[in-house]
């Protein structure tokens, strides 16, 4: 059967593309700078399903990625997270927060609505992360 994105994750985000390990999605929510790694392996639900290099690559991905993002939107934090209460599917959010965000200090779950992006600000942010993206390729095959 073979890797399949949660139905939720697939509703909830714009798909970018793949680094070595995970596809990387884009939330819909205009609120924060906000991706989503999803490593691409089949029915995985929790970090210790990976095998060990698995869970090494994760890391260096998250690393790697959290690193951009905190730079290209200079941001205050970097929250990490992975929930899975509302989608089993192993996933791990990388959010940019600002100490004046409409959730600040709080977790962005459920703290304000989910703001929709307009098209531009969507193509926009696209834009930025695809670049990001690069970069982060960039850095992952040149750390093996």
């Amino acid at each position: 059967m073979g890797f399949q994105l949660h139905e939720q994750l697939g509703r909830d985000t714009v798909n970018l593309g793949r680094l070595s390990l995970s596809r990387l999605l884009l939330m819909r929510d205009a609120n924060y700078p906000w991706v989503v790694l999803v490593p691409e392996r089949e029915r995985v639900r929790e970090l210790f399903e990976l095998s060990l290099s698995e869970q090494q690559e994760l890391m260096r991905e998250i690393a790697v990625f959290s690193r951009l993002m905190h730079e290209s939107f200079q941001g205050d934090k970097i929250n990490v997270a992975t929930l899975g209460n509302m989608v089993p599917q192993l996933h791990i959010h990388l959010i940019v927060r600002y100490q004046n965000d409409v959730a600040w200090p709080k977790p962005v779950w459920g703290a304000v609505a989910s703001k929709s992006y307009t098209d531009d600000e969507l193509a926009s942010r696209i834009d930025d992360i695809k670049a990001l993206m690069v970069e982060a390729r960039s850095r992952l095959s040149l750390a093996n």
